[in-house]
C-alpha cells in the first residue's frame, strides 16, 4: 500500500468513525457496496430509537387498558396512542430494511 492509499483509508475511517481495519473489513463483507459504516450505525441508531418509543407507548397503552377495566369508560386518548403504535411500528420496519439491505 502506498503511503497515498493509506492516508485516503485513514481519512475514510475517520469519516465514518471507525478504525482502518473495521473499514476494510465491512467493505469487503457489505452485501451493498454502497453501504457505509455510517449508514448502517444510523439505521441501528433509529432502530433502537423507535424500540424505545414503542416500549413508551405500551406503556401508555398498559396505563389505558389498566383505567378502562377499572371504570369500563374507553380514554379519548386511546386512538392517539394506538396510532403513535402503528406510526412507530412502521419506524422499525423502514429501520430493519435499512439494516437487512
Amino acid at each position: 500500500m502506498t503511503p497515498e492509499e493509506e492516508a485516503q483509508l485513514v481519512r475514510l475511517a475517520e469519516l465514518h468513525r471507525v478504525t482502518v481495519p473495521r473499514l476494510l473489513v465491512e467493505s469487503a463483507l457489505s452485501r451493498d457496496r454502497s453501504e457505509t459504516p455510517t449508514e448502517r450505525r444510523d439505521a441501528l441508531a433509529e432502530m433502537f430509537r423507535a424500540i424505545r418509543l414503542l416500549s413508551s407507548i405500551a406503556n401508555n397503552v398498559n396505563q389505558i387498558a389498566k383505567a378502562t377495566n377499572a371504570t369500563g369508560e374507553v380514554h379519548d386518548e386511546l386512538s392517539a396512542t394506538l396510532a403513535a403504535a402503528r406510526r412507530t411500528a412502521v419506524r422499525i420496519d423502514d429501520a430493519l430494511d435499512g439494516i437487512a439491505t
